[in-house]
């Protein structure tokens, strides 16, 4: 019997297992609870008791898998490793549904990498940009981080971008010195030179006092410094200026950690596995803390419901606000936004946002050495609380108006452009506030000197609109301003536009860039057009219907094909040369069917013949010729004359077809793979304006020569075409005969 009851119970413990597996949490806590109750009294199986506790947690019933817990932590026999799924459903109940974004200050001006604002900006091929520093510090340095595409070349070397870097150091001087700052503190915090590192962080704490980096890295070197209470007022404060950013929610909770505070700490690191459930670390943390809580000897006594220690993801910004709708700002709110008293600086507060969230009122709140200036803060409502993390200085400001009277003033590039008002490269230095102005030339092309248009970024740093560009690499692979060769990245034949520069021009010249958006479209419509400055290449004799497979390698083609292209035409004129003119003034519309790029820039082009033309007027564009022209259709003709014309075409046809069935084979072999088949007799001789196909395709495949050929295209009667194919041919099998 009791090897009987042994299997059952082993069976009953492997189903278990595998129902805990497959998620079906009621039915292993079924079994498990049963197993419990059929053993003997005073004998406890913890390990059995444990994975009920486990069950109950995961289906939501957290207080009686605490009792669970607190049993074996009792007994000394829980450890750390065996609170994962704890830790993991206490996370999970907390998540709700996926907690938003981390919301940069800097805006488009964020680095993706680090969060901060962007400094040394490198543009990947890709069109996404980093900071310099964070790329050379990437494990994979080859692939973006963003849209995952390989940067092939950029293994190597990083270049900064030179526009972007010029127009941030005008536009936002402040800070670019606090992220140079920064940089540096970092290179002297790994290198265990704490003061040093402190004292780069002060100062750009003191240039820029909303980047919660600073304050991250800051707590960083207090907790190095044993300064627990200074980590934790920093880290609050960049937990407040970044709520969804997971950096900061680790900082607080190791100073919380130190100080003794574990409840608190145990909630930061939940909150750091709401953000991101694979934070190894932290889920250890939060295990460590929660055996040390459910440990006999806590001073808490009960555990606390944990759901009811910290909000919801979903309500987070709320109780953020929250803290600041009190009737008194106790030393918790003030020590959550004020900067440290060792450091005599001051965090700004709203006062009043208007409606639009682009006007704000500030009132410095300093240190509680001077307490008086702790009686001008207001209490904030939800939605103007919300507004306090700004997008670096680039919201206007306006100032009390003690603060107006001392000049000290930060408007943001976007309203400097129209009233030509002076950057401030400090909040409240008057020595810096140099006249600094935004400029729509701040952002031209150096090439086509005009407002950069779908802007591209060389992996040399340097930065020109698209078609510019390509009209450059149709002459030189090189770089046009450093020379530096560029046939690798021609090679790859996929110009990305600098997402970075767009954003800029597209928020602060909305109207330069939509006049210049008109200007190009302007240009695309008038190349659209199939009948006045239609791109003409001069090259060999085209026929409707007959493929023209062409090979394009001089640059001014390259532009006309590639213009071609973007319009959507794909469509140009061919004619054949004219020692006098330039070209013929009859010619045949092409058709592209396919482009096949090849890494120096040359292109194959395949094409077939569409209408046939008249040369109006002969001009030329951009290196190329151009003409004005009007399409050629063949005369129609109606009952005897029709007659006539049928039995005509069917002697001509059966004449063509002996002649090309009588070469030789060689000859007759290269025929086809270049032209095709010869097409076979149309029903209807007249339902093509240009007459039947294989009229043309008969004429490219004799040997006469383009002179000969030409008047063919100008004939607007098939009775006569039809009546000088009969003379050809005649006379081709007279020579053959010869």
């Amino acid at each position: 019997m009791g090897t009987q009851e042994g299997g059952s119970t082993s069976l009953m413990l492997e189903f278990a297992a595998q129902a805990f597996q497959a998620q079906n949490f009621q039915l292993a806590c079924e079994i498990y609870e049963r197993q419990l109750q059929e053993q003997q009294a005073g004998v406890v199986d913890w390990g059995l008791l444990l994975r009920r506790a486990d069950c109950l947690a995961c289906t939501g019933k957290l207080k009686d898998a605490f009792q669970l817990y607190q049993e074996a932590a009792a007994q000394k026999k829980l450890c750390v490793e065996q609170l994962e799924t704890l830790v993991s459903c206490l996370a999970g109940q907390l998540r709700g549904r996926e907690p938003l974004p981390p919301s940069p200050h800097w805006g488009s001006l964020t680095c993706k990498e680090c969060q901060g604002f962007i400094y040394e900006p490198v543009t990947l091929p890709c069109g996404h940009t980093f900071c310099k520093k964070c790329l050379d510090t990437q494990r994979c340095r080859s692939q973006c981080n963003l849209c995952r595409a390989t940067q092939e070349g950029t293994e190597h070397h990083f270049r900064v971008n030179v526009l972007l870097s010029n127009i941030l150091a005008k536009w936002f001087p402040s800070e670019v010195q606090a992220a140079k700052l920064r940089h540096e503190g970092n290179a002297l915090l790994s290198d265990s030179k704490l003061q040093e590192a402190l004292d780069k962080y002060n100062e750009a704490i003191s240039l820029v006092s909303l980047d919660h980096l600073l304050y991250s890295k800051r707590s960083m070197v207090h907790l190095s410094l044993k300064s627990h209470e200074m980590a934790l007022d920093d880290a609050e404060i960049a937990c407040r200026l970044q709520p969804h950013w997971l950096q900061g929610h680790l900082r607080k909770a190791q100073a919380l950690v130190n100080l003794g505070k574990t409840e608190e700490a145990l909630k930061e690191f939940l909150y750091v596995l709401v953000l991101e459930s694979g934070d190894k670390m932290a889920k250890l943390e939060a295990q460590k803390l929660l055996l040390n809580m459910l440990s006999p000897g806590h001073s808490q006594g009960d555990l606390p419901d944990i759901l009811q220690m910290m909000p919801h993801p979903s309500r987070i910004k709320g109780s953020l606000v929250n803290s600041f709708n009190t009737s008194t700002h106790g030393s918790n709110t003030q020590r959550l936004y004020r900067v440290n008293l060792d450091y005599k600086k001051s965090v700004m507060f709203p006062e009043d946002v208007g409606p639009a969230g682009c006007k704000t009122s500030w009132k410095l709140m300093q240190t509680s050495e001077d307490k008086t200036e702790t009686k001008n803060l207001k209490p904030l409502s939800a939605d103007k609380s919300l507004k306090l993390p700004l997008t670096c200085n680039t919201l206007k400001r306006k100032l009390s108006s003690e603060d107006a009277s001392e000049g000290r003033m930060m408007e943001g590039p976007c309203k400097l452009l129209k009233r030509e008002v002076p950057v401030s490269a400090n909040d409240g230095d008057e020595s810096s506030s140099a006249s600094l102005y935004i400029d729509p030339s701040d952002l031209d092309c150096s090439l086509c000197m005009r407002l950069l248009y779908e802007p591209v970024t060389t992996p040399c740093g340097h930065t020109y609109c698209l078609k510019c560009l390509e009209r450059c690499l149709d002459h030189n692979p090189k770089c046009p301003l450093c020379k530096e060769d560029l046939s690798e990245y021609l090679a790859m034949r996929k110009f990305c536009k600098t997402d970075l520069m767009e954003d800029l021009i597209a928020k602060y010249f909305p109207e330069e860039l939509k006049e210049r958006k008109m200007v190009y479209e302007e240009e695309m419509a008038e190349l659209s057009n199939l009948n006045t400055n239609v791109p003409i290449f001069v090259c060999t004799m085209a026929y409707p219907t007959v493929p023209c497979p062409l090979h394009i390698f001089e640059p001014c083609y390259r532009l006309m094909i590639r213009r071609c292209m973007e319009t959507g035409t794909k469509q140009f004129g061919m004619c054949i040369g004219d020692p006098i003119k330039g070209f013929a003034d009859y010619g045949c519309i092409l058709e592209i069917r396919n482009v096949e790029f090849f890494a120096d820039g040359r292109s194959v082009v395949d094409s077939i013949g569409k209408r046939r033309f008249k040369v109006i007027r002969h001009s030329q564009r951009d290196g190329y010729n151009t003409a004005d022209i009007e399409y050629i259709e063949d005369e129609k003709v109606q009952g005897e004359h029709y007659a006539e014309l049928l039995v005509l075409h069917d002697a001509v046809y059966d004449q063509a077809y002996t002649w090309f069935t009588t070469l030789k084979p060689a000859l007759k072999s290269r025929i086809l793979s270049h032209f095709g088949p010869m097409p076979t007799k149309d029903t209807d001789l007249q339902v093509n304006p240009n007459g039947p196909a294989w009229c043309w395709w008969i004429l490219a495949v004799l040997p006469l020569e383009s002179r000969a050929q030409l008047p063919f295209l100008a004939m607007t009667s098939l009775k006569d075409r039809l009546t000088s194919i009969r003379r050809v041919l005649l006379f081709m099998c007279r020579t053959r005969t010869r």
